[in-house]
């Protein structure tokens, strides 16, 4: 399957990321997950994990709707905001809750080094940065698990919810949708020239650099560490 158009710097900032994002979206966690060979602890462990980290993501997308000047901007940060909030979330419970782990068990979490890494470093580039930085660093999540999502949306198995979620219509608009909002902020601030101005190189380190900690989120899954 060819890479899924989310935009100009999406598919930009992952021919830059190479064979990182390779990585990524063909990681052993992946693969095991969409064949229904990922043992169920390392799945609930990174449910688990990814219901602390859908918190910081949306208090990162929060920041996208505090660091901006745009109208247009703040209501589609605000609305993945509570999408994150109010449709991923709620999809975790409802999975970890038939494991017999409930949202309050979920909301005590301790958090794993790897999840820690990442989440702090998109925070961090979102608090010394602007929101293009912030923007770069927010991209592999959103695109990634939609282009993992179109890739084995249809793979069934013990984890079919979850592979139909990220490859389901819902989600993938959300992908368009902030494709379109990065491209725009981008022209809007540095102009439809932006890929041959020095700062392109900055923004495409950002999403090479979440990238790798992404890989690190899925190795941290299967580890159970």
């Amino acid at each position: 399957m060819n890479a899924p158009d989310y935009g100009r710097a999406f598919a930009l900032w992952r021919q830059a990321a190479g064979a990182e994002w390779n990585r990524y979206v063909d990681h052993d966690f992946v693969r095991q997950l969409a064949a229904g060979s990922l043992p169920r602890d390392s799945f609930l462990h990174y449910l688990q994990q990814d219901y602390v980290f859908l918190l910081h993501f949306a208090r990162s997308w929060s920041l996208v709707f505090a660091k901006s000047d745009r109208l247009s901007e703040m209501r589609a940060a605000s609305s993945i905001a509570h999408g994150l909030l109010n449709g991923e979330m709620p999809l975790h419970v409802e999975i970890c809750g038939r494991e017999g782990i409930t949202e309050a068990m979920l909301e005590r979490t301790p958090e794993s080094p790897a999840n820690m890494a990442y989440t702090r470093y998109v925070q961090a580039t979102g608090y010394s940065g602007d929101i293009l930085d912030l923007l770069a660093a927010l991209a592999p999540c959103v695109f990634g698990y939609g282009e993992i999502g179109r890739l084995h949306a249809a793979s069934g198995g013990p984890y079919g919810d979850w592979t139909a979620t990220y490859g389901g219509a819902d989600y993938q608009r959300v992908c368009h949708e902030v494709g379109a909002l990065t491209d725009a902020a981008l022209e809007a601030r540095l102009g439809p020239d932006w890929p041959t101005l020095p700062r392109a190189a900055t923004l495409a380190r950002h999403f090479t650099q979440a990238t790798q900690l992404e890989v690190g989120f899925w190795q941290m899954g299967l580890d159970r560490t």
